[in-house]
């Protein structure tokens, strides 16, 4: 059992406070991270930070872009804080799971960006993690700009260079409902529920990159996305148990008929980095026909696990997703720019 040291309760409430003002202030914090990274591009004028190679001129097929797997790359430069962002704990996630847990929080295994380039290659290079990696040094760095320093943030580097953190992607969907009048799926995260932009909005599904079986089988983004899509649009458990099969699930197998025969048409868009917390996401649209989105999802549940849930009308007014968390801005922002490819 890790306990606090010397310190004491009077630095826990402290470290309590400061998380609790990060939460409150993600939006605003996010906007002065950015400020931080004068010369990085963003995304479509969001605050979303990203290279050249990550932004393909066109959306991009979600086959037609080649997953490479390194069993053992070398580590990040950057893997943890000091005690002064941990409360005297061993690492932020400890701090987390003691002082401020979440309603769900796991060290699963997940999957970590190495290199990325989607607009030459059309390559994603990834090795193996485990969540909290990811945890102890991007919720820490939102942590310190909100007590306002900057130590880690500079020790961590370029938001674009992959080797000097952790990167465990999350992969971002802009579920699209097709039809006279578009619709997409809307989630606002709740901090109480959430340690990743709580208060923001989002769209959905948006879940980190990771495994539930095997570890090259599940290298497969569909899998991923197919999952939370029945977590996060219906509510489902994300307990799948050691016998688990994901070829042979009923709604796994509906929704990939329904990809296969073009009813459901899922792009790359992108990726980018948080300048918060420097979190990476991969920005994905799904387009749905109606009627399969329909049938799918005609239980769309109002709240889950992470907040509530709505549909709104694509492209959305702005009033209506604000404050959103960058990188839901960004897909929109994108998804509005091809939507002609997009066939919306």
């Amino acid at each position: 059992m890790v306990g606090l040291n010397p310190a004491g309760p009077g630095r826990a409430e402290r470290w309590r406070a400061v998380r609790a003002d990060l939460n409150r202030r993600r939006h605003e914090l996010g906007l002065a991270a950015a400020e931080l990274y004068p010369g990085v591009p963003r995304v479509e004028g969001t605050t979303l930070l990203h290279r050249p190679e990550w932004l393909p001129a066109a959306p991009v097929p979600l086959a037609d872009v080649r997953l490479g797997w390194d069993a053992r790359p070398g580590p990040p430069a950057v893997t943890g804080a000091g005690p002064e962002l941990t409360a005297g704990l061993e690492s932020y996630s400890a701090a987390l799971a003691a002082l401020a847990p979440s309603a769900v929080f796991e060290n699963r295994p997940a999957y970590r960006l190495l290199g990325a380039d989607l607009a030459g290659e059309r390559v994603l290079r990834f090795g193996p993690a485990r969540y909290f990696d990811g945890v102890d040094v991007g919720e820490a760095l939102g942590h310190e700009l909100a007590a306002g320093g900057t130590a880690l943030r500079g020790a961590v580097g370029a938001p674009g260079d992959l080797s000097r953190r952790p990167a465990l992607p999350a992969i971002t969907v802009l579920t699209v409902r097709a039809g006279a009048v578009p619709e997409f799926v809307l989630h606002w995260r709740d901090p109480a529920k959430v340690v990743h932009a709580g208060g923001l909005h989002q769209v959905m599904p948006v879940g980190v990159f990771q495994q539930v079986a095997d570890e090259r089988a599940d290298l497969d983004p569909w899998r991923c996305m197919v999952r939370e899509y029945a977590e996060e649009f219906l509510g489902a458990p994300e307990e799948y148990g050691p016998n688990f099969d994901q070829e042979s699930w009923p709604f796994h197998r509906r929704l990939t008929e329904a990809r296969r025969a073009g009813l459901i048409r899922v792009h790359w868009l992108g990726l980018g980095a948080d300048p918060l917390t420097l979190s990476v996401d991969l920005l994905v649209v799904a387009v749905f026909d109606p009627e399969v989105f329909d049938a799918e999802f005609g239980g769309l549940v109002e709240t889950n696990d992470e907040g509530r849930v709505s549909r709104v009308p694509f492209p959305p007014e702005p009033a209506a997703v604000e404050p959103m968390q960058p990188a839901g801005a960004a897909v929109l922002a994108l998804a509005r720019r091809h939507r002609t490819a997009l066939g919306l």
